[in-house]
Protein backbone atom coordinates (compact mmCIF):
# COMPACT_ATOMS: atom_id res chain seq x y z
CA UNK A 1 0.00 0.00 0.00
CA UNK A 2 1.37 3.36 -0.96
CA UNK A 3 2.66 5.69 1.87
CA UNK A 4 -0.01 8.73 2.76
CA UNK A 5 2.49 11.67 2.18
CA UNK A 6 1.49 15.61 3.57
CA UNK A 7 3.48 18.61 3.50
CA UNK A 8 4.57 20.03 6.96
CA UNK A 9 5.58 23.11 8.28
CA UNK A 10 9.58 22.77 10.45
CA UNK A 11 9.34 20.20 13.12
CA UNK A 12 5.74 18.69 11.65
CA UNK A 13 3.49 21.36 12.57
CA UNK A 14 0.00 21.92 11.06
CA UNK A 15 -0.36 24.96 12.23
CA UNK A 16 1.67 28.35 11.30
CA UNK A 17 1.30 31.81 12.37
CA UNK A 18 2.69 34.75 11.06
CA UNK A 19 2.28 38.64 11.34
CA UNK A 20 2.64 41.55 9.15
CA UNK A 21 3.25 45.11 9.68
CA UNK A 22 3.51 48.24 6.79
CA UNK A 23 5.22 51.85 7.26
CA UNK A 24 8.29 51.58 9.72
CA UNK A 25 7.02 53.61 12.37
CA UNK A 26 8.34 54.57 15.80
CA UNK A 27 5.39 52.36 17.11
CA UNK A 28 7.16 49.23 15.94
CA UNK A 29 10.02 49.16 18.83
CA UNK A 30 7.11 48.46 21.19
CA UNK A 31 4.85 45.89 18.72
CA UNK A 32 8.56 44.27 18.67
CA UNK A 33 9.32 44.02 21.84
CA UNK A 34 5.41 42.46 23.08
CA UNK A 35 6.29 39.93 19.84
CA UNK A 36 9.40 38.68 21.42
CA UNK A 37 8.76 38.30 24.85
CA UNK A 38 5.57 35.76 23.43
CA UNK A 39 7.95 34.33 20.42
CA UNK A 40 5.64 35.86 17.49
CA UNK A 41 7.61 36.48 14.32
CA UNK A 42 6.24 38.21 11.51
CA UNK A 43 7.18 40.79 8.64
CA UNK A 44 7.42 45.12 8.57
CA UNK A 45 7.33 46.30 5.42
CA UNK A 46 9.47 49.98 5.15
CA UNK A 47 9.66 53.04 2.78
CA UNK A 48 13.49 52.95 2.74
CA UNK A 49 13.20 57.09 0.92
CA UNK A 50 10.78 58.16 4.16
CA UNK A 51 13.05 56.61 6.73
CA UNK A 52 14.48 59.94 7.63
CA UNK A 53 10.97 61.53 8.60
CA UNK A 54 10.77 62.29 12.23
CA UNK A 55 8.15 59.47 13.18
CA UNK A 56 9.49 56.43 11.24
CA UNK A 57 12.64 53.90 12.35
CA UNK A 58 15.77 55.18 11.12
CA UNK A 59 17.93 52.92 9.11
CA UNK A 60 20.69 52.91 11.96
CA UNK A 61 17.97 51.14 13.61
CA UNK A 62 16.74 48.75 11.25
CA UNK A 63 19.14 45.70 11.61
CA UNK A 64 19.11 45.78 15.54
CA UNK A 65 14.88 46.27 15.84
CA UNK A 66 14.27 43.74 13.60
CA UNK A 67 16.62 40.86 14.02
CA UNK A 68 14.39 37.60 13.94
CA UNK A 69 11.67 38.79 11.56
CA UNK A 70 12.03 39.94 8.20
CA UNK A 71 12.45 42.86 6.38
CA UNK A 72 10.35 43.31 3.31
CA UNK A 73 9.18 45.91 0.63
CA UNK A 74 6.37 48.61 0.92
CA UNK A 75 7.98 50.74 -2.51
CA UNK A 76 10.17 53.57 -1.24
CA UNK A 77 8.09 56.33 -1.10
CA UNK A 78 4.41 54.67 -0.85
CA UNK A 79 2.88 55.84 -4.13
CA UNK A 80 -0.97 54.59 -4.96
CA UNK A 81 1.04 52.80 -7.57
CA UNK A 82 -2.16 51.69 -9.39
CA UNK A 83 -2.03 54.95 -10.75
CA UNK A 84 1.48 55.12 -11.53
CA UNK A 85 3.39 54.31 -14.94
CA UNK A 86 4.95 50.53 -14.49
CA UNK A 87 8.35 52.17 -14.97
CA UNK A 88 7.78 54.02 -11.99
CA UNK A 89 6.65 51.03 -10.18
CA UNK A 90 9.34 48.97 -10.66
CA UNK A 91 11.91 52.01 -9.99
CA UNK A 92 9.59 52.34 -6.80
CA UNK A 93 10.16 48.26 -5.92
CA UNK A 94 14.13 48.41 -7.39
CA UNK A 95 14.64 51.29 -5.21
CA UNK A 96 13.36 50.05 -1.64
CA UNK A 97 14.79 46.04 -2.15
CA UNK A 98 17.92 47.81 -2.88
CA UNK A 99 17.72 50.25 -0.53
CA UNK A 100 16.49 47.70 2.44
CA UNK A 101 19.50 44.96 1.11
CA UNK A 102 21.92 47.47 1.32
CA UNK A 103 20.67 48.17 5.33
CA UNK A 104 20.27 44.44 6.03
CA UNK A 105 22.46 42.37 4.01
CA UNK A 106 20.25 39.95 3.13
CA UNK A 107 17.43 39.54 0.54
CA UNK A 108 14.54 41.29 0.09
CA UNK A 109 11.88 39.52 -1.54
CA UNK A 110 8.77 39.74 0.02
CA UNK A 111 6.23 43.00 -0.07
CA UNK A 112 2.91 44.91 0.75
CA UNK A 113 1.22 47.03 -1.45
CA UNK A 114 1.19 50.68 -0.21
CA UNK A 115 -2.13 52.16 -0.07
CA UNK A 116 -3.90 48.33 -1.27
CA UNK A 117 -3.36 49.66 -4.56
CA UNK A 118 -1.77 47.13 -7.58
CA UNK A 119 -3.04 46.10 -10.75
CA UNK A 120 -3.07 42.84 -12.59
CA UNK A 121 0.17 44.43 -14.59
CA UNK A 122 2.16 45.29 -11.45
CA UNK A 123 1.63 41.26 -10.40
CA UNK A 124 2.88 40.38 -13.43
CA UNK A 125 5.92 43.13 -12.82
CA UNK A 126 6.56 41.94 -9.83
CA UNK A 127 8.22 38.37 -10.26
CA UNK A 128 10.96 40.02 -12.55
CA UNK A 129 11.66 42.52 -9.38
CA UNK A 130 12.63 39.56 -7.63
CA UNK A 131 9.34 39.32 -5.64
CA UNK A 132 8.04 36.40 -4.21
CA UNK A 133 4.98 37.80 -2.74
CA UNK A 134 2.70 41.01 -1.88
CA UNK A 135 -0.13 41.30 0.65
CA UNK A 136 -3.35 43.16 0.19
CA UNK A 137 -5.69 44.22 2.48
CA UNK A 138 -8.76 43.62 3.60
CA UNK A 139 -9.52 40.75 5.89
CA UNK A 140 -9.94 36.64 4.61
CA UNK A 141 -11.52 35.48 8.34
CA UNK A 142 -9.78 32.24 7.06
CA UNK A 143 -7.06 30.35 7.93
CA UNK A 144 -5.51 28.60 4.43
CA UNK A 145 -2.76 28.93 2.39
CA UNK A 146 -2.72 31.88 0.08
CA UNK A 147 -4.00 30.99 -3.68
CA UNK A 148 -1.69 33.65 -5.22
CA UNK A 149 1.06 35.09 -3.28
CA UNK A 150 0.68 38.37 -4.99
CA UNK A 151 -2.84 38.69 -3.60
CA UNK A 152 -2.17 37.19 -0.60
CA UNK A 153 -5.08 38.06 1.71
CA UNK A 154 -4.67 38.23 5.82
CA UNK A 155 -6.66 36.42 8.10
CA UNK A 156 -7.35 39.87 9.90
CA UNK A 157 -6.51 43.04 10.74
CA UNK A 158 -5.73 43.51 14.12
CA UNK A 159 -8.73 45.76 15.09
CA UNK A 160 -11.09 42.82 13.12
CA UNK A 161 -12.13 39.98 15.48
CA UNK A 162 -8.74 38.99 16.77
CA UNK A 163 -9.04 37.23 19.77
CA UNK A 164 -12.30 35.65 18.84
CA UNK A 165 -9.91 34.20 15.25
CA UNK A 166 -7.43 33.28 17.49
CA UNK A 167 -9.31 30.93 19.69
CA UNK A 168 -10.80 29.56 16.76
CA UNK A 169 -7.14 28.62 15.22
CA UNK A 170 -6.20 27.26 18.67
CA UNK A 171 -8.82 25.14 18.72
CA UNK A 172 -7.85 23.68 14.88
CA UNK A 173 -6.93 20.04 15.22
CA UNK A 174 -7.33 18.40 11.85
CA UNK A 175 -3.74 17.40 10.87
CA UNK A 176 -4.63 16.69 6.77
CA UNK A 177 -4.62 20.43 6.12
CA UNK A 178 -2.19 23.24 6.64
CA UNK A 179 -3.27 26.14 8.73
CA UNK A 180 -2.19 29.97 8.52
CA UNK A 181 -3.56 32.93 10.82
CA UNK A 182 -1.96 35.66 9.37
CA UNK A 183 -2.66 39.18 10.49
CA UNK A 184 -1.72 42.57 10.04
CA UNK A 185 -2.28 46.20 10.45
CA UNK A 186 0.06 49.69 11.52
CA UNK A 187 1.60 49.76 14.45
CA UNK A 188 0.82 53.24 14.87
CA UNK A 189 -2.82 51.90 15.08
CA UNK A 190 -2.67 50.90 18.85
CA UNK A 191 -1.39 54.35 20.03
CA UNK A 192 -4.39 56.03 17.76
CA UNK A 193 -6.89 53.78 19.42
CA UNK A 194 -5.09 53.38 22.62
CA UNK A 195 -5.79 49.33 22.51
CA UNK A 196 -2.14 48.19 22.74
CA UNK A 197 -3.66 45.68 25.70
CA UNK A 198 -5.32 44.26 22.56
CA UNK A 199 -2.05 43.03 20.99
CA UNK A 200 -0.65 42.02 24.57
CA UNK A 201 -3.96 39.61 24.79
CA UNK A 202 -3.33 38.37 21.59
CA UNK A 203 0.44 37.51 21.87
CA UNK A 204 -0.03 35.89 25.34
CA UNK A 205 -2.96 33.95 24.44
CA UNK A 206 -0.75 32.54 20.78
CA UNK A 207 2.55 32.45 22.26
CA UNK A 208 4.52 29.15 22.95
CA UNK A 209 2.53 27.24 21.57
CA UNK A 210 4.02 23.47 20.70
CA UNK A 211 1.43 22.83 17.71
CA UNK A 212 2.27 26.40 16.11
CA UNK A 213 4.81 27.15 13.56
CA UNK A 214 6.14 30.72 14.40
CA UNK A 215 7.14 32.59 11.03
CA UNK A 216 8.01 35.55 8.81
CA UNK A 217 5.42 35.69 5.37
CA UNK A 218 8.91 34.46 3.29
CA UNK A 219 9.77 31.87 5.72
CA UNK A 220 6.63 30.57 4.87
CA UNK A 221 6.42 30.95 1.15
CA UNK A 222 9.97 28.90 1.01
CA UNK A 223 8.07 26.48 2.88
CA UNK A 224 5.75 25.83 0.47
CA UNK A 225 8.35 26.31 -2.24
CA UNK A 226 11.08 23.67 -0.53
CA UNK A 227 7.97 21.23 -0.69
CA UNK A 228 7.41 21.91 -4.49
CA UNK A 229 11.15 21.22 -5.13
CA UNK A 230 10.88 17.60 -2.97
CA UNK A 231 11.75 14.61 -5.60
CA UNK A 232 9.46 11.46 -4.59
CA UNK A 233 9.87 8.31 -5.84
CA UNK A 234 6.84 6.95 -7.86
CA UNK A 235 5.11 4.90 -5.31
CA UNK A 236 6.57 7.16 -2.15
CA UNK A 237 8.98 4.93 -0.78
CA UNK A 238 11.45 6.99 -0.90
CA UNK A 239 12.46 11.24 -1.01
CA UNK A 240 15.08 12.93 -2.58
CA UNK A 241 15.62 16.83 -0.58
CA UNK A 242 17.27 19.29 -3.46
CA UNK A 243 16.87 22.18 -1.20
CA UNK A 244 19.58 23.94 0.87
CA UNK A 245 17.14 23.88 4.27
CA UNK A 246 15.51 20.51 5.53
CA UNK A 247 12.00 20.03 4.79
CA UNK A 248 9.75 17.95 6.86
CA UNK A 249 6.92 15.67 6.14
CA UNK A 250 4.39 13.54 7.62
CA UNK A 251 4.20 9.65 6.35
CA UNK A 252 1.49 8.15 7.18
CA UNK A 253 0.72 10.78 10.02
CA UNK A 254 3.96 10.56 11.42
CA UNK A 255 6.22 13.96 11.27
CA UNK A 256 9.64 13.00 8.95
CA UNK A 257 12.77 15.05 8.82
CA UNK A 258 14.35 15.27 4.86
CA UNK A 259 17.33 16.73 5.54
CA UNK A 260 18.77 18.96 2.82
CA UNK A 261 20.30 17.32 -0.37
CA UNK A 262 19.82 14.07 1.25
CA UNK A 263 17.19 11.27 0.05
CA UNK A 264 15.39 9.46 3.21
CA UNK A 265 13.79 6.11 2.68
CA UNK A 266 10.02 6.15 3.68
Amino acid sequence: MMNKVYCCYPGGKHKALTMSYDDGRTQDRRLIRIFNDNGIRGTFHLNSARMNDDNRIHADEVTALYRGHEVACHTATHPTIARCPLPEVAAEVLEDRKALEQITGTPVRGMSYPNGSYSDEIIRLLPGCGIRYSRITGNSEAFTLPADPYKWQATCHHNHRLEELGEAFLGLFKKQYLYLMYVWGHSYEFDDRNNWDLMERFCGMMGGKADIWYCTNIELMDCLDDFGHLQFAADNSFVFNPNARECWIAVNDEPVRIPAGETVRL
